[in-house]
């Protein structure tokens, strides 16, 4: 009864093996109906957006939530080993972002809702009350987009009085690391991704983050002396970062970041962050940015290979986690569902955000059509510099694709290349 586009359904079909065969079926009208759905993003907005309202009872979608057998876990190391597979070069390191985001929610009866930190509230206190999620993102370059793009993978409820977000996000890590073992990831967070639990990574993933302006940073430990006793773990203390900067040796360093050429000047210091990395050399970079003295911002990573102008980069494109939960709140609708039980909070918003990176490699690897921008622009003739698709216009293309294979009959006949133009097939 689920009317889902071959194309769509052959992504689909790598998790077949997360399901049994009932929920399989589910799932797939779940992702397709959130999709397709125009109209507010719940679990009935998915089941109607999936043409299933009257011909099969709406409690289906919510015991797919609440009580089937499924792990969210497998799911997402599913996807991580589909989104390397079809958007990420052949042996080429995976780049992860991390970030944490904020969905409100109300009702004391809500599971693991409860007061965090908002970035979006208005005011001084920057607190709303809702579900937590830690959020690692597989940032990808697509060929027609000139800005990385995030396809969130790896989700992670945080509970107060539980894990931290940083154990959350360490946990994310190497799920994704199991999921593709024969790959390096290049991890980058912010400064709020950065303590004692961090030590002890695998030798194949590295940590990029901000340095906080506290920390304290110590030279490499010092030879051993052949005296008796425990050899010194580093060594002498080094300076406040103010101070730091003012000895070091800048040199102009060109990067690519938010889609713009620039120069900035740079200093390179390798050194240990014993409170957080311990005995694990790591490699800081110094960046001046409009000043001439002191810093703009301060990196700090354990890849000891990488140049500083390619850290910067790297950084940089961490803002694309942020434009991920940005699109997957405002277009996908994702954290609109109403769920209470603890199973239905744990499972709701990663298919929101799976479905979110499903449509994106849906579009990268079958969807997009050199016209796309031009056609949009003739229905929007404002966006006067409209050169390339955004997401919001890629789920578009998709849900004209559901829609138009919702309304075909059973056993259609192959469409005329006009038509696959006007429909994107």
């Amino acid at each position: 009864m689920v009317a889902v586009p071959p194309s769509l359904l052959e992504l689909l079909g790598r998790f077949r093996g997360c399901f049994t065969a009932p929920t399989f079926v589910t799932f797939c009208a779940l992702v397709t109906g959130l999709v397709a759905q125009t109209g507010k993003s719940t679990v009935c907005g998915m089941w109607v957006g999936a043409r299933l309202a009257g011909l099969c009872p709406h409690h289906r979608a919510h015991r797919f939530f609440s009580h089937a057998r499924w792990s969210v876990q497998a799911l997402s190391q599913t996807l991580t080993g589909l989104v390397v597979a079809l958007l990420v070069p052949a042996g080429a390191p995976v780049p992860v972002a991390v970030d944490d985001t904020l969905f409100h929610r109300r009702g004391p009866t809500v599971h693991a809702a409860s007061w965090f930190h908002d970035g979006s509230a208005v005011g001084v206190r920057k607190v709303g009350y809702g579900n937590n999620w830690v959020i690692a993102a597989i940032v990808v370059s697509l060929p027609f987009v000139d800005r990385p793009i995030a396809l969130p993978t790896g989700f992670a409820l945080v509970c107060k009085g539980g894990d931290s977000r940083l154990v959350h996000a360490r946990r994310l890590i190497e799920q994704i690391a199991a999921a593709v073992p024969d790959r390096r990831l290049d991890v980058v967070a912010d400064c709020a991704y950065a303590g004692q639990a961090l030590r002890g990574l695998q030798e194949r993933i590295t940590w990029t983050t901000r340095l906080k302006a506290t920390a304290a940073l110590y030279q490499p430990a010092p030879p051993r002396t052949g005296k008796r006793g425990r050899p010194r773990l580093k060594g002498e203390k080094l300076p406040h970062l103010a101070e730091l900067a003012d000895t070091l040796s800048f040199t102009p360093t060109g990067v690519h970041r938010y889609g713009t050429d620039t120069t900035v000047h740079a200093a390179v210091l390798r050194c240990l962050w014993y409170g957080v990395f311990g005995t694990q050399p790591v490699q800081v970079v110094v960046v001046r940015d409009t000043r001439h003295t002191g810093y703009d911002i301060v990196l700090v990573s354990t890849d000891l290979h990488a140049s500083p102008g390619r850290l910067i980069e790297r950084y940089a494109s961490r803002w694309s986690v942020e434009i991920a939960i940005e699109d997957a709140k405002q277009t996908v609708g994702v954290g609109q569902a109403r769920n209470r039980l603890p199973a239905a909070v744990h499972r709701t918003v990663p298919i929101g955000l799976a479905t979110e990176t499903l449509a994106i490699c849906w579009y990268a690897t079958t969807g997009h059509h050199p016209d796309d921008v031009a056609a949009t622009r003739q229905l929007a003739p404002w966006y006067t510099s409209k050169s390339q698709p955004s997401v919001p216009d890629m789920l578009t293309k998709l849900r004209r694709v559901i829609i138009a294979t919702q309304f075909r009959p059973r056993h259609p006949q192959r469409p005329g290349p006009r038509k696959g133009r006007r429909v994107g097939l």
